[in-house]
């Protein structure tokens, strides 16, 4: 392999270092410069001030539900690789739809079980 073929790789790597110097040079000469005291008391976004306290608790539904939605969306990412290459499976001789079976059955079943111990319902 020559340098050429790295060539675009080391372009798109200077270009990105060049999009992040540069951002932070021109945040650098045009941002705003204040002190501690007036960052702290001053809205930060929308221009007004906030009406509530910056703590609001969450109830511990919420990251259950969070951390179901993330535990069975990745479960899923791993179905999406067995989808696409199940014919080469297939094709090479190696069983593989009863370890899919399997998977998507401990899937269906932990589904199930939160359900019923009610880790989904926001009412109780």
């Amino acid at each position: 392999m020559s340098l050429s073929d790295y060539l675009p790789v080391l372009i798109q790597i200077f270009i990105a270092l060049s999009i992040g110097a540069g951002i932070l040079v021109v945040s650098h000469i045009f941002g705003q410069r204040a002190t501690r005291s007036k960052i702290k008391d001053s809205p930060y976004e929308c221009g007004l001030a906030a009406d509530t306290k910056g703590e609001t608790r969450y109830s511990v539904k919420f990251y259950i539900t969070a951390m179901l939605f993330i535990l069975f969306d990745i479960d899923v990412v791993f179905l999406i690789p067995w989808v696409l290459s199940h014919r080469d499976f297939v094709a090479a001789g190696i069983p593989i739809l009863g370890p899919m079976l399997f998977f998507t059955f401990v899937l269906v079943a932990g589904l199930i079980y939160e359900l019923k111990s009610g880790a989904l319902e926001w009412e109780k």
